[in-house]
């Protein structure tokens, strides 16, 4: 019996590029300064980095984890709900603006986070970064489902649901 080289071994661990970005994604909201949920948004083209973005307080602006609270949480907002409340930017605006149109046109955004206790949750962009999303002409979305794995949309079919 013919035993499988280590090369053979380690293609087969290797992940596929949306793992690979995704995780990274996951990294990225490590910076986050959001005491409710951290994510991190990593936009590539060509499989090449273009620019990421985490979700925290815009510049000049003192964050959640130098205040120690966060309005949303203490006024029991829903997730998804009242923004306008909220000190931060989005991930995905923020890797957004750091990029130029040619980088976003067609290029792909990839979002992971997690709650407040570290555990994965659905990384689904809101109805505001859909039309950021859009606005950059980005042509996939790849975000975290909270269950460890990822799903892969074209934004275009978010027009059907007339955002």
């Amino acid at each position: 019996m013919k035993k499988k080289s280590s090369a053979r071994k380690k293609k087969h661990l290797r992940p596929g590029w949306d793992e690979y970005f995704i995780t990274i994604a996951k990294a990225v909201a490590a910076r986050a300064t959001c005491l409710r949920r951290r994510y991190g948004a990593v936009v590539t083209k060509e499989n090449i980095i273009v620019s990421t973005g985490y979700n925290g307080a815009a510049a000049g602006v003192v964050d959640c984890l130098e205040v120690g609270k966060c309005t949303r949480m203490e006024l029991q907002i829903p997730h998804g709900q009242r923004y306008e409340l909220c000190h931060s930017v989005h991930a995905e605006a923020n890797a957004i603006i750091r990029a130029s149109a040619d980088e976003l046109k067609g290029s792909t955004i990839y979002i992971s986070g997690v709650d407040g206790d570290g555990a994965e949750c659905s990384s689904g962009p809101c109805m505001m970064c859909k039309r950021l999303i859009l606005n950059a002409r980005i042509g996939r979305v790849v975000y975290s489902d909270g269950n460890g794995d990822y799903h892969v949309i074209d934004p275009t079919d978010w027009l059907k649901e007339r955002i």
